[in-house]
């Protein structure tokens, strides 16, 4: 709780959505209640009809949220470098380095967003995950232009393997009963998929 001290609205907001994902990671998310959420935020169930309309739109906001932190940080790292093999690989160490550093995250991702099909049909749609294919997509391309990569392979169809192979890295390492460190298997994945693309 606050004691009265007045948290400003962005702070709420991002405290709800901090303790949406930890709840839904938990229970599972057809499992969780607004009431539940509220009380891990630690404030009053109503205060979180001020921010979302519903338990759904929190799931949403979730995704959009982590959507658009990734890509900013993805085009932040990738200014720096030029060669595409190089751009492809830091691409895939910030994605399983993003999964790897919050299981709550992680497991809302690999799990919760694929609950039922109106959930992957919505999210598969959305503008975030259009936006970080179309990159892994233009920096493939780009390496087609250069001469580094097999000029007769779809991008398209390119950027969802490499984005489906991390994202069963992710799913693996939640699943699994071993501890280990998901962000350097980005470069177990990277060794295979290059070798199968180079020109």
């Amino acid at each position: 709780m606050n004691n009265g001290v007045r948290v400003p609205v962005a702070d709420k907001r991002e405290a709800i959505l901090r303790a949406a994902t930890h709840v839904f990671a938990r229970n599972g998310y057809f499992n969780s209640k607004v009431a539940d959420i509220a009380r891990e935020a630690g404030v009053a169930d109503g205060t979180v009809y001020l921010y979302f309309k519903s338990k759904e739109e929190i799931l949403h906001s979730i995704f959009d949220r982590s959507m658009d932190e990734a890509i900013a940080e993805g085009r932040k790292q990738l200014e720096s470098v030029v060669d595409p093999r190089e751009r492809l690989r830091k691409i895939a160490h910030l994605h399983l380095e993003r999964m790897g550093a919050d299981r709550d995250l992680a497991v809302v991702f690999q799990v919760e967003l694929r609950g039922s099909m109106k959930f992957m049909e919505e999210f598969s749609a959305a503008r975030g995950f259009a936006e970080y294919l179309s990159l892994i997509r233009e920096t493939f391309a780009e390496g087609q232009r250069a001469g580094l990569f097999r000029k007769n392979l779809n991008a398209k169809l390119v950027s969802k393997i490499l984005f489906g192979a991390l994202d069963e890295m992710a799913t693996n390492w939640i699943l699994s009963k071993r501890r280990y460190r998901l962000a350097p298997m980005a470069d177990e994945v990277m060794d295979i998929f290059l070798s199968g693309v180079s020109a």
